[in-house]
């Protein structure tokens, strides 16, 4: 009897990462010459959300270019960033809160498990809190699935991973 293989579909990211990107962009932020003096800062908040605030609209917009520039170069992907609307704060200032995008939700979950079905591949997949599990004899089926999930990562907008190849 062959042995079942499996992986796991998720959306996370490495705070580590996380956080030495948004230090790099602090770094950023005071050695540039557009951007010195503007009292700008980008915080991270408990791993919930990233907030960027500054003197004006311009400024915000370079600021979260190069954050996003950041991301990417240590390998996170920004469709973890859940951009909220731009509002004032205090002393003219303007604020921009990126809320973090982490965990499948319950009907995006569903509508992994329902294309990875649609395929017609001889996989099982079944719903485990904020992931999916995968499972079937043939590893290249599974290689299969993981192709598929990629080429519709757009579809689902966040960030897939898939962890736990077994």
């Amino acid at each position: 009897m062959a042995k079942e293989s499996s992986f796991d579909v998720v959306s996370e990211f490495d705070k580590q990462e996380l956080v030495n990107a948004i230090d790099q962009t602090n770094r950023d932020i005071s050695a540039r010459f557009d951007l010195k003096n503007s009292n700008s800062t980008v915080d991270l908040e408990a791993d919930k959300s990233i907030t960027i605030t500054s003197n004006d609209d311009m400024k915000l917009k370079n600021i979260v270019d190069i954050l996003q520039s950041k991301l990417t170069k240590r390998g996170l992907s920004i469709k973890i960033l859940d951009a909220q609307k731009v509002e004032s704060a205090l002393g003219g200032n303007v604020r921009q809160v990126f809320l973090l995008k982490k965990g499948l939700s319950a009907e995006l979950a569903k509508k992994i498990v329902a294309d990875i079905k649609n395929s017609k591949i001889k996989v099982q997949a079944a719903i485990q809190g904020d992931q999916v599990r995968v499972s079937g004899k043939d590893k290249d089926e599974l290689q299969s699935i993981i192709k598929m999930l990629r080429e519709n990562e757009d579809k689902y907008d966040i960030a897939l991973q898939f962890t736990n190849y077994r």
